[in-house]
């Protein structure tokens, strides 16, 4: 059966002021009445029951995932110990659903993915079963048609296509790269955005990181054996803590064959930067994207982000991101949108842990 594994354990750190560690991106509204991981959710509802759902996060957000998502059975909440990337995430996330169901596939989720067309949604995934079907030891993940040269995204060159399905052999997978290699992806028609979504036989993922991971593969295996033993809160924390993070990119993706892509038949955004607003949200005649009140005089193209009731205007400036909360303002270039995670660094340093 088809289970969902959905990724919470995200700090959004790149989201602050408005994204913080008790309350991070996926448990915001950025994109609409839902939160992020709800949208998540009601988007998995069309291919996978409430049941058959798991989410991997941290300790401390397990309860607030709760009270967003009481569809889903308390047990499948899961707290990861101690943040330890996506690799061991994926593992622990494939043993436990592989003691349910030792023939299940997976379909991995990040939590914090804008994905309007529902049914889309579900063609791809459908597209991905079929290939499964055929090729059980595949691993399949779906990228996105790049619109721009983007320099945040991994990329995916496509190889050869699988005969009889629309998708393609993986020939490799780069790192975010600079403009005018992304440029260059562009120019190519062969690249497309990594889109962080991944269907496989939980047993498959368990034999890949076997194989090239066995370190952390034996860890994976201690907390497998030990689940449904009294054992297991013990094993569990035990054995995560001394995993060594590292990325299921990195760990899995980069290493294993065959991995096959699927051109999503979806539209998508990462939502991985205040800049996200101006995609998710109209631009005002001069160009602004308003998310709350603001008065203009004379300013164009800036990212507006504030609490209901409280106004921010804003007067002979241009291509400034301007976010208010409660307790804090951040004011940056757009340019400057990934130097939002120094400011939480910094603020960590300081002490002001209250402010992260």
């Amino acid at each position: 059966m088809l289970h969902a594994i959905i990724m919470a354990g995200g700090s959004g750190t790149r989201f602050w002021p408005a994204s913080r560690k008790a309350k991070p991106k996926q448990l915001l509204s950025l994109a609409g009445e839902r939160t992020m991981i709800q949208a998540t959710r009601d988007r998995l509802s069309s291919v996978i029951p409430a049941e058959r759902t798991h989410v991997l996060t941290s300790v401390a957000l397990v309860e607030p995932i709760a009270e967003q998502l009481p569809e889903l059975r308390r047990e499948t909440i899961v707290g990861e110990p101690c943040r330890r990337d996506t690799a061991p995430c994926v593992g622990l996330a494939a043993a436990l659903v592989a003691h349910e169901d030792p023939d299940a596939v997976m379909l991995v989720c990040p939590s914090d993915h804008v994905i309007l067309r529902h049914d889309k949604f579900a063609e791809g995934v459908r597209r991905g079963e079929a290939i499964l079907a055929e090729h059980p030891d595949a691993i399949v993940t779906f990228g996105i048609k790049p619109s721009y040269p983007a320099e945040s995204f991994g990329y995916i060159q496509r190889g050869d296509v699988i005969e009889g399905h629309e998708a393609y052999k993986v020939k490799t997978f780069r790192e975010k790269p600079d403009s005018e290699t992304a440029k260059k992806y562009l120019d190519e028609g062969t690249f497309s955005w990594n889109s962080g979504i991944f269907l496989w036989k939980a047993q498959t993922i368990l034999d890949a990181l076997k194989q090239h991971e066995p370190k952390m593969y034996s860890h994976i295996q201690a907390i497998s054996d030990a689940i449904g033993t009294d054992e297991y809160d013990e094993v569990l924390q035990k054995e995560f803590a001394a995993i060594e993070g590292k990325s299921i990119d990195y760990a899995v993706m980069e290493r294993h064959s065959p991995v096959v892509v699927i051109e999503a038949p979806f539209d998508w955004d990462d939502v991985g930067s205040w800049q996200a607003v101006s995609r998710l949200h109209p631009a005002d005649e001069f160009g602004n994207a308003v998310v709350g009140s603001h008065v203009n005089v004379d300013s164009s193209g800036c990212i507006i982000h504030g609490n209901p009731g409280h106004t921010i205007a804003t007067i002979d400036v241009h291509d400034l991101i301007v976010v208010q909360t409660a307790d804090a303002t951040l004011v940056a270039p757009k340019t400057s949108e990934e130097r939002v995670r120094e400011v939480v660094a910094a603020l960590q340093a300081s002490g002001s842990e209250d402010r992260i």
